[in-house]
């Protein structure tokens, strides 16, 4: 199983629609103790999850405010993980990946996690676009 190894520590901008990392913290891919890992830098700026209205109707409040989707902001503006090149795929992999680790506690975590991910499949290829 995949893991976060820290915290998630922001504080909000002066616009209040963006916060900024006030500590890195690490996402280890597919196991706990994978080689292979993601690490977001502190000073990162993040809107936490892009979500079109409609589809943040129906979902819970905390479903915006994840690391997981502070970890999807940074891999679309990366493009890379430890050097090497990904996709909008991938990232949208890793981005469910992480949703359903920390999702896991809440009874609609898995439900919640899948629509995120079909909502950045379906939407998100603009966002991927512009951070060219």
């Amino acid at each position: 199983m995949s893991s976060f190894t820290s915290d998630l520590t922001v504080s909000v901008m002066k616009s209040g629609n963006a916060w900024k990392l006030a500590r890195a913290f690490t996402y280890r891919i597919g196991s706990k103790y994978s080689k292979r890992f993601i690490r977001v830098v502190a000073g990162f700026i993040t809107d936490f999850a892009s979500i079109p209205k409609l589809i943040f109707l129906f979902l819970p409040w905390w479903a915006k405010y994840s690391k997981a989707s502070v970890l999807h902001d940074w891999l679309y503006r990366a493009r890379s993980i430890m050097g090497k090149p990904i996709t909008r795929k991938e990232a949208d992999n890793i981005f469910r990946e992480a949703m359903l680790i920390e999702f896991r506690t809440h009874k609609s975590g898995k439900f919640v996690a899948n629509l995120e991910y079909y909502a950045v499949r379906w939407f998100a290829w603009l966002a991927w676009k512009g951070n060219k």
